[in-house]
């Protein structure tokens, strides 16, 4: 334990502290591809049953029209959150007709960037930058690469919290700019410590073939069309996934929230010649939003991000500039292709920990150096996550074994955990950590291994294992029924979503490029 954490620790841990911990607030956002039985990619278009893909809160899409994302409200009750996100799943299902929603994060058999759709949100300009935004996405970096899925988790804590720990600090910053001051300093730290979720819960270690075809990926194959990295833990994660040499260019950081939304805007306003041969439009087809390093700030990929809640026509560098950080939004996680939601209730818990186990750490400044350490690790374990007696670098130019440094790190976390239970009067948080202590000791628990152990049981098949999976969990959601509240609740909001796309489109008042300028100079 540092210095920091023993003090803050202490001091949740005095009178009835730990009560502050009670409010945690959580949200989920899910993304699955839409497949047909034979496990190709659906073709339909996002089905007008589910509503508005534009304005629905909880059902959308993300890259493309078959790849939809359900998004739960954020809420204290973790039980809640989850059994929205399962209700969800209840009701999309009937409304798929035999489709089936791809369990695994990496996607089905693809084979032409010009086979995958991509999303579609109307008339509206609005809706127009959304799709032109997706299409210099596909320009970019290949349509293939937008199809991989993932969870985000989202993650606040209330205001007695943060009154509390200011005053705990003496701090004399307003309560916005403490939390935003906080927030960051937890994101440096879960960009240290970020390759332990990814070898606890990474589930990605192989892949179709048809994913990397005509590029080199160092991968060996497993069978049936199949490669795979033995020690990998979440390719998606890793230089497969959503990357390239112009991502690979951007060092965004961490250390204020001026330094971060100076950054992005810079990105977003920096020419960069590859774009640029790309162009920005043919005539009346676009074929990018511009020829930035960045279209807008959600292009860049990280594994975690601030966030604000966003108004209407609001950039969201512009929210956060104004008025700070909100929460934060997780973006390292796989599908968990064995919980039919996509993420197991232990899962939860310990993020939960693990979030807080960054924020009350004390956390440094980082440089470039030390992000390019932070980003050097986490691919290790992405590519050899669970390969006996790996070391991770330290910054002083040491290394250190990843199962002890993940084992002192779940001490200061089980230190959490406790209280954390003492807040809901529960055992879920022990129990949690300590499942997760015993991947560190036995790398066969660990979600990548189970995936390999059951591909190598069913004939190395990636596909295979990945359409059982989707077969049963489609079953598993329509053997449950929604109940009549919750349909009539669902249908509403379809209904409800479907007007307000229309609204939109009526209320528009300005040529799509005006729209567009006025966006960016914000």
């Amino acid at each position: 334990m540092n210095a920091q954490f023993e003090q803050r620790l202490a001091a949740l841990d005095r009178g009835d502290n730990s009560r502050l911990l009670r409010y945690i607030r959580r949200g989920i956002e899910k993304e699955s591809l839409r497949i047909t039985p034979q496990g190709r990619l659906a073709q339909t278009p996002h089905p007008a049953a589910l509503g508005s893909a534009l304005t629905h809160a909880s059902i959308t899409t993300d890259y493309s029209e078959a790849l939809l994302e359900f998004i739960t409200g954020a809420g204290t009750e973790l039980e809640q959150t989850l059994d929205e996100l399962d209700r969800i799943h209840r009701f999309v299902y009937p409304r798929i007709g035999d489709e089936l929603l791809w369990t695994s994060s990496m996607p089905c058999v693809l084979e032409r960037d010009e086979d995958i759709p991509v999303a579609r949100y109307g008339n509206s300009n609005v809706a127009r930058m959304k799709t032109i935004y997706r299409i210099g996405l596909g320009h970019r970096y290949g349509r293939l690469m937008q199809t991989i899925a993932g969870l985000h988790y989202n993650f606040s804590l209330d205001d007695d919290f943060w009154e509390w720990l200011r005053a705990e600090t003496a701090n004399t910053l307003t309560l916005q700019d403490f939390k935003t001051e906080q927030y960051f300093s937890l994101i440096r730290n879960f960009h240290r410590h970020a390759w332990l979720l990814v070898y606890l819960f990474g589930a990605s270690p192989a892949l179709c073939g048809t994913f990397v075809a005509g590029r080199a990926h160092g991968l060996q194959p497993l069978g049936a069309g199949t490669l795979h990295a033995p020690w990998g833990t979440s390719l998606r994660m890793g230089d497969l996934g959503y990357q390239s040499n112009a991502q690979r260019s951007i060092d965004i950081p961490y250390n204020s929230l001026g330094d971060y939304v100076g950054a992005l805007q810079r990105a977003i306003t920096e020419a960069h010649p590859e774009y640029q041969r790309i162009g920005v439009r043919d005539g009346d087809n676009w074929r990018q939003l511009n020829a930035s390093l960045l279209q807008i700030e959600n292009e860049f990929y990280a594994t975690i991000r601030p966030k604000r809640v966003t108004r209407s026509g609001e950039s969201p560098r512009r929210a956060l500039e104004e008025r700070g950080v909100e929460y934060i939004e997780v973006r390292c996680l796989d599908l968990d292709p064995f919980e039919p939601i996509g993420i197991a209730r232990p899962t939860a818990r310990f993020l939960d920990a693990f979030l807080l186990f960054c924020l009350l750490h004390q956390s440094p400044a980082s440089d470039a150096p030390a992000r390019r350490l932070a980003r050097e690790n986490l691919l290790t374990v992405v590519n050899r996550g669970r390969e006996p007696g790996l070391h991770l670098a330290q910054a002083d130019g040491t290394g250190v074994e990843l199962r002890q440094l993940g084992l002192r790190m779940l001490d200061d976390i089980a230190a959490i955990g406790v209280l954390l239970d003492r807040a809901r009067n529960g055992v879920e948080y022990r129990d949690s950590i300590a499942a997760q202590r015993l991947k560190l000791e036995q790398p066969a628990l660990t979600p990548s291994a189970r995936v390999l152990e059951a591909l190598r049981a069913g004939e190395g098949s990636f596909f295979r294992f990945a359409m059982a999976q989707s077969r049963l969990h489609r079953e598993h959601f329509l053997a449950r029924p929604l109940d009549d509240v919750s349909r009539a609740h669902f249908e509403r909001l379809a209904a409800e979503s479907l007007d307000a796309q229309r609204a939109i489109e009526q209320a528009d008042a300005v040529p799509f490029e005006t729209y567009l300028a006025n966006y960016y100079a914000q």
